[in-house]
């Protein structure tokens, strides 16, 4: 089985669109299609249905795309192997807030784990005010937080991940046929607001400076409500790829669409005090995220 394949399958099952992975991938919409098809081939099954919107999973896509993805990250994880492991110890107290915790940390937790078992890491959740208060005294070493929200002076940050935000739509939303939809037309629609880790703040700062306001139909803290919410034809939103899932919990398909203004993106990464010595373990921690994503990337 071609790795390249699977890596095409998984980019047109999160984009629901060849054209999409294409663009996202930076190839030829002939070798998205191509590496589709010879996965079909190959398994036996069909992947995908093709609609007049774009590609839907079939029951035996979805299964095979959690294989697909777990096998990427596999791959991903051998190239990046470190020959045993590290001396280094220690205890390290690690605070990350709500969306980091939910969508980013847990994977690269395990890698820690193996890669550095003398390592404590005692995790904490706060949200970006306390973050900067307890790095500043001292009650906290690192924490691993959206950078994009980090203000406060003597914190150093370091960005790792700059996840795009696009607008969630339903299955065969009129947005999906337009190309890039502006603010003024999302704002015509029902808008499910995400209040948690300052979303809110951070969605009203971008509308305001394009002088467009969304009509708001419901304000939640939680990320799975506004995916059902959307799915469901009950309003659009604008939100980040890191937690961007194609599926709500209903099994019901969301599709993204890009805006024709440039939204921020949402950064991920690393702060830590300013001022403050490093300890052997929040340099190994450092170094590992710095590996993991400032290092050139494996192109499979």
């Amino acid at each position: 089985m071609n790795f390249k394949y699977l890596k095409y399958f998984v980019a047109t099952a999160d984009t629901g669109q060849v054209s999409r992975a294409a663009r996202l991938l930076s190839i030829s919409q002939s070798s998205v299609t191509g590496a589709v098809r010879e996965l079909e081939a190959d398994l036996g099954v069909s992947l995908f249905e093709r609609r007049a919107h774009g590609m839907e999973l079939t029951k035996a896509g979805r299964e095979f795309l959690q294989v697909a993805r777990d096998i990427l990250e596999k791959i991903d994880a051998g190239y990046r192997i470190d020959r045993g492991t590290s001396d280094v110890s220690g205890v390290l107290v690690l605070a990350a807030s709500y969306t980091v915790i939910g969508y980013f940390l847990p994977y690269h937790l395990g890698q820690l784990a193996q890669r550095y078992p003398h390592i404590e890491i005692r995790i904490v959740e706060l949200n970006r005010q306390s973050i900067e208060e307890q790095l500043l005294r001292s009650q906290i070493d690192i924490a691993v937080a959206l950078t994009s929200n980090i203000n406060r002076e003597g914190i150093e940050t370091l960005t790792l991940l700059k996840s795009p935000r696009r607008v969630w739509v339903p299955a065969g939303h009129a947005f999906c046929e337009e190309g890039e939809v502006s603010l003024q037309r999302i704002a015509q629609e029902p808008y499910v607001m995400l209040t948690v880790d300052e979303a809110a703040h951070t969605s009203m700062k971008y509308w305001n400076s394009h002088n467009a306001e969304p009509r708001i139909k419901l304000r939640t803290s939680s990320v799975e409500a506004v995916r059902s919410l959307v799915a469901n034809g009950q309003g659009v939103t604008i939100l980040s790829d890191m937690v961007y899932r194609p599926w709500s919990l209903e099994g019901r398909r969301i599709e993204t669409v890009e805006t024709d203004v440039a939204v921020p993106t949402m950064d991920v990464g690393l702060a830590f005090h300013g001022g403050a010595r490093l300890s052997p373990a929040m340099r190994a921690v450092k170094a590992y995220f710095s590996a993991a994503f400032l290092s050139p990337k494996l192109q499979f």
